[in-house]
């Protein structure tokens, strides 16, 4: 009788990716100084930036903020205000783009959509630059709400206490 069967490498793999996983958060320093006496991080997304690569990668690094907030005890409460040329990469409208920016821009999207279903997070677009681009708002993908001027939206959300944070 064998006693010593080999561990498969999935289990391996998964320890492994626990371990790097909580070594990753318990090495990274707090922000406490920041949130003290915070419990809301109230949070105003200014997007205009429409280069899928470098938009997915700040993408990467809000869901991160928002992960960190969490990790923190602080509750997100972010708003996406979308307007100018990106709403081009939120339309279900063609675009032309290289091989390596549309794979950027397909992993844009579901992380857009994954991200809009977490507690605390709108994401609006601007009907008048779709208008002004020739986008109809009914192509908006479903997990970004048209609204009607989202610079109504910026003057609201900031005299609500929302942190401005341009993403251009």
């Amino acid at each position: 009788m064998n006693l010593h069967r080999p561990v498969p490498t999935l289990l391996i793999l998964l320890v492994l990716f626990l371990q790097v996983t909580s070594f990753t958060q318990a090495g990274k320093p707090d922000d406490a100084d920041a949130l003290q006496g915070i419990e809301t991080g109230k949070v105003l997304w200014d997007v205009t930036l429409s280069k899928p690569s470098r938009l997915l990668f700040v993408m990467k690094v809000i869901d991160e903020t928002y992960a960190d907030l969490e990790r923190q005890g602080v509750t997100p409460d972010m708003v996406f205000t979308f307007h100018g040329r990106v709403l081009k990469l939120l339309s279900s409208q063609p675009i032309a783009l290289d091989r390596d920016e549309q794979a950027a821009h397909e992993e844009l999207l579901t992380l857009i959509d994954t991200m809009s279903k977490k507690p605390g997070v709108k994401m609006e677009s601007c009907s008048i630059a779709a208008r002004v681009l020739g986008i109809d708002n009914k192509t908006i993908v479903p997990a970004v709400k048209p609204v009607g001027n989202t610079f109504v939206s910026l003057i609201g959300y900031q005299q609500k206490g929302y942190a401005l944070i341009p993403i251009d």
